[in-house]
Order: structure tokens, then C-alpha cells, then sequence
């Protein structure tokens, strides 16, 4: 499923049209967004924790000459599954 489609399906679900959809779905995109970026974490009972984890700076190795070269340190976002998003699934 991509973006439209979910926007079809939050729309005929919802009974709205399209547009406010559209709307509603970039606004909690951005939201999450919003609070992965100030450190906190988003948690949707039932769904799932979007979450940031720190990735430490280390030590890699190009594959094709062999010459190790360092990877910065960044922040890595996630997303834990929630139990009914899970049983669901199952």
C-alpha cells in the first residue's frame, strides 16, 4: 500500500473527502516527525512506539578497495510493534 492508497482508505473509512485525508495524513506524519526530531518517543496504544535510538560513531571497511574509513555517530528512528498490531497480524 503507498501513500494514496492509504489516503483512498482513510477517506472511505472515515467518510471524508480525499483532500481532508490527504490533510489529516500529513499532519500526523509531521507530528511524529516533529517529536522523533526533539528526542521523544510517539506511542499509539495497541499500535505500536515510533522511538529514536543513538547510533554510536565506529569503524567500517569499503568492500571493493578494503580501506576502513569512519561512520559518524546518528540517530537511528524505529518502530516497535504493538501486541494488537501484532495479533493482528498473527
Amino acid at each position: 500500500m503507498n501513500k494514496s492508497e492509504l489516503i483512498d482508505a482513510i477517506a472511505a473509512s472515515a467518510d471524508i473527502p480525499k483532500a481532508a485525508a490527504g490533510r489529516a495524513l500529513d499532519a500526523v506524519i509531521e507530528s511524529v516527525t516533529g517529536a522523533l526530531k526533539a528526542g521523544d518517543s510517539v506511542v499509539l496504544v495497541g499500535f505500536g512506539t515510533f522511538s529514536v535510538s543513538e547510533r554510536s560513531a565506529r569503524t567500517g571497511r569499503n568492500p571493493q578497495t578494503g580501506k576502513t574509513l569512519e561512520i559518524p555517530a546518528a540517530n537511528k528512528p524505529g518502530f516497535k510493534a504493538g501486541k494488537a498490531l501484532k495479533e493482528a497480524v498473527n
